[in-house]
């Protein structure tokens, strides 16, 4: 039942044609990072802890920003991902060169073959890697120099602990090496709201590599970031869409006001990503983004869905305690039991989207708010439910 809580991960599909590029001849040099130390506030890390302090003008340094789209090559990892996809369909509309980088066999169980990913991201250029392998991702992408800027959307396909250190944090440090070794100046990366109260390995994971991007540009005057943190995707949101649909109740934990949530479109956040490459005020921030419209709690959207077929509202509420029961038993056992480490975890995730909202901190306060979450966009929850 959890699982409707969580952010879903399937990939859509589109149908064009274009070529995968071959491995080119590798060039060199790496750049070390060090840690950053996050600003906390009641033990909450709050939406400006991977701020470096301000420096002058840092698009002096960055002659790409100057560019048209058409001489601006982007570099895209996690491409075929949920997010990363809209992304690079984002950037392709604008104009720009785009190198997507993936997985030689992707989607779910990885399904996708290289010709059918390749057809999916046309007309990008397809860079087929390992990114949690650095030498293997520096090598595959040093024929592209140069590369003006990076948008990384990887991301653990679970949440598991170790999945979680390996993509949100390795692999996605790997992208930040190979991309300054290769010319990138600017660094986007796809984080999350709900980092700032962090309870989880994947938050820990994304917010140590925070802090090692704004290290990096705090040293490097020629380099900037932006850290994007969105609160919820429309998909996330929709996964009781067809059961109401077919005459049955909407469950929801508790009296479905736990939490709440701004959800944005994933083509308004592809646009807010594309953004954060050329506008300077947007460079080195953290940058929480919701969509347009009040925070919805899940009995808002329940009652949503009921109301668009003008429907009488029917709910199941479960007690949130019992997801604690569970939770307190499979994390004993993993405990005994390592190899139910991730089935824990799972539970952890599944109990912290039942009951923390994903929207801004207010750091006065230390209370989840909607007028601090910004909006960015046009399109509504109500009119992806319809």
């Amino acid at each position: 039942m959890a699982a409707l809580l969580l952010s879903s991960r399937l990939p859509t599909s589109t149908a064009t044609a274009s070529i995968a590029a071959p491995r080119p001849t590798p060039c060199s040099l790496s750049c070390p990072l060090t840690a950053a130390k996050a600003c906390r506030r009641g033990g909450c890390i709050l939406a400006s802890s991977a701020t470096s302090p301000p420096r002058a003008s840092p698009a002096a340094a960055q002659p790409f920003r100057s560019l048209p789209p058409s001489e601006t090559t982007i570099v895209v990892t996690g491409a075929m991902g949920y997010i990363g996809r809209f992304v690079v369909r984002e950037l392709l509309r604008r104009g720009h060169p785009v190198v997507a980088v993936t997985r030689p066999r992707s989607g779910i169980r990885g399904k996708n073959s290289r010709e059918e990913v390749v057809s999916d991201l046309a007309p990008a250029r397809v860079v087929f890697s390992d990114v949690t392998d650095p030498g293997a991702l520096l090598a595959d992408l040093s024929g592209y120099c140069p590369i003006h800027a990076v948008v990384c959307c990887l991301a653990s396909g679970g949440g598991g602990v170790q999945d979680s250190w390996r993509v949100d944090y390795r692999a996605t440090l790997h992208t930040l090496q190979a991309a300054r070794s290769l010319g990138a100046a600017h660094f986007v990366f796809l984080s999350a709201v709900c980092v700032q109260n962090p309870l989880l390995e994947f938050q820990h994971a994304k917010l140590k590599f925070e802090d090692k991007l704004a290290a990096k540009a705090a040293r490097d005057p020629a380099f900037t970031y932006s850290v994007v943190r969105p609160t919820a995707f429309f998909k996330s949101q929709g996964g009781q869409v067809e059961t109401v649909k077919k005459g049955n109740p909407y469950v929801m934990f508790g009296d479905g006001k736990f939490c709440a949530c701004k959800p944005i479109c994933e083509e308004d956040l592809a646009s807010f990503i594309a953004d954060c490459i050329f506008d300077q005020e947007k460079a080195n921030k953290v940058l929480p983004i919701g969509g347009t419209g009040k925070a919805l709690t899940p009995l808002d959207q329940g009652e949503m869905l009921f109301r668009l077929p003008g429907r009488e509202p029917r709910f199941i509420k479960v007690p949130i305690r019992i997801m604690d029961g569970v939770i307190w038993v499979i994390d004993g056992l993993a405990k005994v039991f390592p190899g139910l480490e991730d089935a824990a975890e799972f539970g952890k995730i599944g109990r912290y989207y039942a009951s923390e909202s994903t929207l801004v901190l207010d750091p006065e306060t230390g209370e989840y708010s909607d007028e601090k979450t910004p909006s960015y966009g046009t399109d509504t929850l109500e009119q992806f439910f319809d």
